[in-house]
């Protein structure tokens, strides 16, 4: 029975996130048509149409809710778990916030907000799912789904890579001072 909760819990959310994302894609459509981006803001380049995202959201969103409930599992947590929800509001927060100072043009809160997100990969898991999700769920309004999608990617491989790597030089330290210690007391 666990799993069958599961599965439409996945279910349910799945179908919230095409469905925010079709009313979405309703009020561009009524005020003036579905908005495209072109890539970097230069309109020599493509540009992408918001409405990918009643593909790709859903998709997203069916992935990375089936990870944070396979993590909960380990866990032994009910889904969502209170910090998940936490960090999926907060990834939201910070998501729109971007989108938002963008959108009114505040340049230097816009900047200030992209480059702390170097910080934040150090500092923070932002690999997690719900990390993810959020902040692509926060963006999608102004940048439609594609963008925030790829800097939410760039973002969290880099977290997970210096995570790795922090966890790499950890163990090293702790094998040298092991090493060193036992070859201190011989």
């Amino acid at each position: 029975m666990p799993q069958a909760n599961t599965m439409r819990t996945r279910i349910i959310l799945t179908l919230a996130v095409a469905a925010y994302e079709m009313v979405h894609l309703g009020w561009e459509y009524a005020h003036g048509g579905v908005v495209s981006h072109h890539i970097l803001q230069r309109p020599d380049l493509p540009a992408i149409s918001n409405g990918w995202g009643l593909v790709l959201l859903p998709v997203l969103a069916w992935f990375l809710i089936g990870r944070m409930q396979s993590r909960n599992a380990q866990q032994s947590k009910a889904f969502p778990s209170r910090d998940m929800t936490l960090r999926f509001v907060a990834a939201l927060a910070y998501g729109a916030g971007l989108a938002t100072a963008f959108s009114l043009g505040y340049e230097s809160v816009t900047t200030a907000l992209f480059f702390s997100l170097f910080a934040l990969a150090l500092l923070t898991a932002l690999y997690r799912a719900e990390l993810v999700l959020g902040f692509v769920l926060g963006m999608s309004f102004v940048f439609g789904a594609v963008l925030p999608t790829l800097i939410a990617g760039i973002f969290a491989g880099l977290s997970w890579l210096l995570h790795g790597l922090a966890r790499l030089f950890g163990k090293a330290v702790v094998r040298l001072v092991s090493w060193a210690h036992g070859n201190g007391s011989a």
